[in-house]
C-alpha cells in the first residue's frame, strides 16, 4: 500500500510535548509524549505486530471474518482482546486492530511519561493533565476541519476512535463522514465506531446510528456526520478548531 500524508494530524497539537512517528508496514503511529520515546515505541510496535502477524498465519479467518468471532486458545492477549471488543458489536476483531495497536504500544508507554497522545489512523489512545482539543476529519462535509473535540483530563486513560465510510482505507458498509466515539477502552471504541458506522448509509439514518451506540455498554460520547448534519450523544463537547 503507498503511503498516504496525514495532513489531519497537522492540526494535532500539543507544543509542551515532543512529537515523532512510528511506521512499520501499514502500522503508522503519531505519538506525543514529555519525552522522545521513538526506540521504545518502535520495538513495542514490533512487538504487537509480530504477535498479530503470527496469529493471522495460523488463523487467517481472524484477519477476514466480518463477524464475531472466538479466537483459538493460544491467540495472543491483543489478539483476544480485539474478538472481544469486536464480538460486544457484533463486527469482526480486525474492526479494532487500529485502536488495540495504540492502547497496546500506549499502555506500555505510559512508565516514562505521565502525558501521552497515541494516534493511529484516527484512533487516539490519550493520558491528559490537561484540556486538549482533537480536530474532527470528515472528508467533504462542510464540518470538516471546522470542529472540535474538547477533551477534559481525566484520572486514567482514555480513547477517542474515528472510522468513516467516505474516507480512507477503513471497510465500512455505510456512508458516514466520521463517527466518532469516546470510550475508555481504544478496542471496543474502534469496534464500536465502525459498528455505528455500518448504520448510518443517509443523513435519515444519523437517529438510528445514535440508538444504536446508546446500546453500547462502555462508551463516553458518540459524535456521527454525514453531510451537513450531525448529531451527538454523552460526553461530547464540540467547540471550533
Amino acid at each position: 500500500m503507498a503511503y498516504e500524508e496525514r495532513t489531519y494530524r497537522n492540526y494535532v497539537k500539543a507544543d509542551n510535548l515532543v512529537r515523532f512517528e512510528i511506521i512499520e508496514k501499514e502500522t503508522d503511529l503519531l505519538v506525543l509524549a514529555e519525552q522522545n520515546l521513538y526506540d521504545k515505541a518502535y520495538a513495542f510496535t514490533l512487538k504487537y505486530r509480530a504477535e498479530l502477524e503470527k496469529y493471522i498465519e495460523s488463523d487467517p479467518t481472524f484477519f477476514k471474518t466480518l463477524s464475531s468471532y472466538r479466537v483459538r486458545y493460544d491467540a495472543p492477549p491483543i489478539a483476544r482482546a480485539m474478538a472481544d471488543a469486536a464480538r460486544k458489536v457484533k463486527v469482526g476483531p480486525m474492526a479494532a486492530v487500529a485502536g488495540a495497536v495504540a492502547e497496546y504500544v500506549g499502555r506500555d508507554l505510559l512508565p516514562f511519561t505521565k502525558e501521552l497522545i497515541v494516534e493511529n489512523g484516527g484512533d487516539i489512545f490519550l493520558k491528559i493533565n490537561q484540556p486538549r482539543k482533537v480536530g474532527v476529519y470528515a472528508g467533504s462535509s462542510p464540518f470538516s476541519e471546522k470542529i472540535a473535540l474538547e477533551l477534559a483530563p481525566r484520572p486514567e486513560p482514555f480513547s477517542v476512535c474515528t472510522s468513516s465510510g467516505t474516507v480512507g482505507h477503513s471497510f465500512s458498509f455505510g456512508k458516514a463522514d466520521a463517527v466518532v466515539v469516546i470510550a475508555k477502552s481504544a478496542l471496543l471504541a474502534d469496534a464500536a465506531a465502525t459498528a455505528i458506522g455500518n448504520a448510518v448509509k443517509e443523513v435519515g439514518d444519523l437517529e438510528a446510528g445514535l440508538k444504536l451506540a446508546q446500546k453500547i455498554r462502555g462508551l463516553d460520547g458518540v459524535l456521527i456526520i454525514k453531510d451537513d448534519q450531525l448529531g451527538a450523544r454523552g460526553q461530547v463537547k464540540i467547540v471550533p478548531l
